[in-house]
């Protein structure tokens, strides 16, 4: 079967290139194409030979998502319904149930002279956070590197014409980075190599439920994301609550991972914390936070709950506002952040492959 080349590393292609009887330098070169001026076509590959072309159209493939269906938000945000697996080459997606075929989105939400890409790192999740439509879905499946990757380059080619010139991307669509770990950081690797997608370490998030040993890995990688994290809750009895996956890594022994973790110079952690109305944003609940991260270097965005099929309801702005206060009182950089795509169900928390536009209204 043909060779998956979205997603392979400089050395992976190398070798690649190589095993054809090809000269190693054919594989940056294949690279930069890929990557840095989105060429999907081996013909349209005019760095490289005619012959070279031919041979890795037969012996070759680049698989980018499928874009099934486009849902376009009144604020602008794009959420798209993509399908993976199909044509995909055995081994490509090793471990992961390479080639089975499945839908993941993905969301680009241009804004301010810049664009952010939500992308999937999964299909579905395991997690099961209470308050989330995705974890509906369960975890269909992990993602490969080019999975991954390829849906920040659909995402730039569908909006090639209207590009601003600073690109975000963050990991916190469907899944858990961190419990699909290599294929994650492999993609990660591409999005912030100068030679690749060329994004700065600052400008691409990964976020994650609170895995403390990816955690850990995570900080001893020369090459990394910023990092977020969903807190969600003042305590471990609400955490237990409303994210079982506290009762294994519960407050104090996620706390201990970040005060070990070695944060770059100006670098915060940013907490997430979505707001629940009466169960999680009372003024008690603020300062706990508080209390929880005296230790770290932190910066809080607070997330009022997004509408969908679930037995909670958005805080009030007032409670919202009373939040914030108590955090920026006692020093923690706090911001609200209303989710961009409601309308569409693009929102954070409400990935879960809807085929129909949200009935609710974005706040905006």
């Amino acid at each position: 079967m043909p060779v998956e080349l979205l997603g392979k590393s400089p050395e992976e292609l190398r070798d690649f290139v190589v095993s054809l009887g090809e000269k190693p330098y054919r594989a940056p070169q294949i690279y930069h194409a890929l990557y840095v001026e989105r060429r999907f076509d081996f013909a349209a590959m005019t760095n490289l030979p005619a012959e070279l072309r031919a041979r890795l159209a037969e012996q070759a493939g680049i698989t980018l998502p499928r874009v099934v269906r486009r849902f376009p938000s009144v604020d602008g945000s794009i959420r798209y319904l993509l399908s993976i697996g199909a044509g995909v080459s055995a081994g490509a997606a090793a471990g992961n149930s390479a080639g089975k075929p499945a839908q993941i989105e993905a969301v680009f939400m241009p804004r301010n002279g810049r664009q952010t890409i939500c992308i999937s790192t999964q299909a579905g999740c395991a997690v099961d956070c209470h308050f989330c439509l995705t974890a509906q879905l369960g975890l269909i499946r992990n993602l490969s590197a080019g999975e991954i990757v390829g849906q920040v380059l659909v995402a730039l080619e569908e909006n090639r014409g209207k590009l601003a010139p600073q690109t975000n991307v963050v990991l916190m669509g469907q899944g858990e980075p961190l419990l699909n770990y290599d294929a994650t950081m492999a993609a990660v690797r591409i999005l912030l190599d100068p030679k690749g997608v060329g994004l700065g370490p600052r400008h691409v998030t990964l976020s994650t439920s609170g895995i403390v040993p990816g955690i850990e890995r995570l900080g001893r990688e020369k090459i990394r994301p910023s990092l977020a994290i969903s807190l969600n809750a003042s305590s471990d009895e609400q955490r237990d609550a409303l994210m079982p996956i506290n009762r294994k890594y519960p407050l104090n022994v996620l706390l201990e991972a970040f005060q070990r973790y070695p944060l770059r110079p100006r670098e915060y952690f940013t907490f997430e914390y979505v707001l629940l109305g009466g169960v999680n944003d009372s003024p008690d609940d603020a300062r706990r936070v508080v209390r929880l991260l005296a230790r770290i270097r932190a910066k809080v965005n607070l997330i009022p709950w997004n509408p969908g099929n679930l037995p909670y309801r958005a805080p009030t702005p007032e409670s919202i506002e009373e939040f914030q206060r108590v955090l920026v009182d006692k020093g923690v950089p706090t911001f609200i952040r209303y989710s961009r795509g409601q309308d569409v169900f693009a929102a954070c928390g409400q990935l879960a492959l809807m085929e129909t536009p949200s009935p609710f209204v974005a706040l905006q």
